[in-house]
Order: C-alpha cells, then sequence, then structure tokens
C-alpha cells in the first residue's frame, strides 16, 4: 500500500509540474491563456474541433495529459530496480529519461494523432525537452533515488 501511495504521489507531482511549466512557457511565449494548451492537448484525438470546445476539452486535455503522465510515470517504475538505474548519476538519470520522453512523444506518439505538426525548430524542441528533464525526469529521479537508494 505503501508504495501504490508512493507511486499515486510520484504521478500527480510529475503530471502537475510538466502541465504547469507547459503552462508558463506558453503563456510567456504568446501572452495567450495556458488553457490553450490542454486543448491542443485534445486535438490530439478531437482535431481542430478541440480549438473550438470549452470546459469538455479543457477536461479532455487534463485526463490526457495525466494519462500519460501515468503511463510515463509507471514504465520509470517498472524499469528502475531491474536495470538498476540507481547505480547512475541521477542527473544523467533525468536527462536519459527526459530525452526518452521526448523522443517517444514527438517521433511515435504524436505522429499518430490527429495533432498538426510544425516543421522542427530547434529551440522549441530544446524547451519542451528541458522541461520533460527538469518537470519529469528530475523528480522521478530523485523520488526513486530516495525511496530505493543505492542499496537494492
Amino acid at each position: 500500500m505503501k508504495t501504490m501511495l508512493f507511486f499515486l504521489k510520484t504521478w500527480l507531482l510529475v503530471g502537475l509540474l510538466d502541465i504547469l511549466a507547459a503552462f508558463l512557457s506558453f503563456y510567456l511565449s504568446t501572452g495567450k491563456s495556458p488553457l490553450i494548451v490542454l486543448k491542443f492537448i485534445s486535438s490530439a484525438v478531437m482535431g481542430t474541433d478541440a480549438y473550438n470546445g470549452g470546459a469538455g476539452s479543457i477536461l479532455l486535455g487534463i485526463v490526457l495529459h495525466f494519462v500519460v503522465a501515468f503511463l510515463f510515470t509507471l514504465l520509470f517504475f517498472l524499469i528502475y530496480k531491474p536495470l538498476r538505474v540507481y547505480k547512475y548519476n541521477t542527473y544523467l538519470i533525468a536527462i536519459v529519461y527526459g530525452s526518452f520522453i521526448w523522443l517517444v512523444m514527438n517521433k511515435l506518439v504524436l505522429p499518430m494523432t490527429y495533432v498538426k505538426q510544425p516543421s522542427f525548430q530547434l529551440w522549441e524542441a530544446a524547451k519542451a525537452g528541458l522541461i520533460l528533464i527538469v518537470m519529469i525526469g528530475l523528480p522521478l529521479a530523485f523520488r526513486l533515488k530516495q525511496r530505493y537508494g543505492h542499496s537494492q
């Protein structure tokens, strides 16, 4: 039960940190409402209709975001001990895992959705990757190191 609670807290932490960073980044870049980020997420399954939707599009965006965060958190929990990830530098783990998430999302997941992908822009990719490293990779790596340490 303690492990389940630890997992749930970790999942909610990284999901919340990631979406707040995306909100802040979007707002600072555009000056527009961060809720558009949630409509963008909804557009993965709704297409462009998501941008004309109201609360339903926003709620779907929240649900989809936290489902994806759940899956990436679960994967990290599943590989942490068997791959002996704890033996490596925590910051390196965060960089590798955050980069892995960026690659999976941008090269596998998003191309299978309705999301219109803009042409590759190094700055935007670096910014998105950095958010994933800092807001998901680091908290996951530190939380599991805190939980399991080097002794496993």
